[in-house]
Formats: C-alpha cells, sequence, structure tokens
C-alpha cells in the first residue's frame, strides 16, 4: 500500500524557498500569486500491516521537524 506523508511549514515559519518560488513566477510575467509556501511530500511503501498509529510515529519523530512543520498522513487507495 502507498503512503504519503504531506509535510508544510507551520503559518508564522520563514519559507525563503517559497518567497524565490515566488518571486521566479512574477520573473516570468504572471502577476496574479499572492503568496507561496513549499512543502515536500514523502510516498512510502507499506505493508497493511503498518498502522496508522506507526505511520503517525514516523511523521512525527522522523519525517517532520514538529517545532517548524505540521505534516498530513494519506493513504493511497490502490
Amino acid at each position: 500500500m502507498k503512503v504519503r506523508v504531506f509535510v508544510s511549514l507551520k503559518n508564522g515559519v520563514l519559507d525563503p524557498q517559497g518567497r524565490a518560488i515566488h518571486h521566479a513566477i512574477e520573473g516570468l510575467g504572471i502577476h496574479g500569486v499572492q503568496d507561496v509556501r513549499a512543502g515536500k511530500m514523502i510516498e512510502l511503501d507499506v505493508d497493511d500491516s503498518v498502522s496508522d498509529a506507526q505511520l503517525d510515529e514516523m511523521a512525527n519523530k522522523l519525517l517532520a521537524n514538529m517545532v517548524i512543520e505540521n505534516y498530513r498522513i494519506e493513504r493511497v487507495p490502490a
């Protein structure tokens, strides 16, 4: 089974990568984008035996920096 973990910066945390992307978009001549926040998506291929609690522990302790990031876990239907 595939699982996706989406990690994003918490509100109020500066996002220099997002600012650089926003600047590049404006450089393309596109001027309707108000803000850009960059994040990451981690895709895992796991056995059905891996529980939601185990996925949460992985994300909480390893995949996201809980001081500055939030995460969301999504099981991908087959």
